[in-house]
């Protein structure tokens, strides 16, 4: 069985606000064993880095702002994914 364990970080927790992806981390699995194959990609938000979003993570505006959006990456990121439980 093929699973995606995944890792994001953000620029907070409420979308509502504004608040989006800045790195997604995932490592593919065949029955619970990690197979090598990975998908990691930092993601530029289009928004200011909160203080305390960079305080966890460490990303800073400067370091993403040549990161590619994620309606770039986006299609790349759902065929890693796909038919995969995550």
């Amino acid at each position: 069985m093929r699973r995606i364990a995944l890792d994001i970080e953000t620029t907070g927790l409420d979308p509502a606000l504004g608040h989006r992806i800045v790195e997604i981390g995932c490592v593919e699995l065949e029955n619970n064993y990690p197979t090598g194959n990975f998908y990691q990609q930092y993601i530029n938000p289009n928004r200011k880095m909160p203080e305390e979003a960079f305080k966890i993570h460490g990303l800073t505006d400067d370091f993403l702002s040549d990161k590619p959006s994620f309606l770039l990456i986006a299609d790349e990121f759902l065929d890693f994914i796909k038919d995969s439980e995550l």
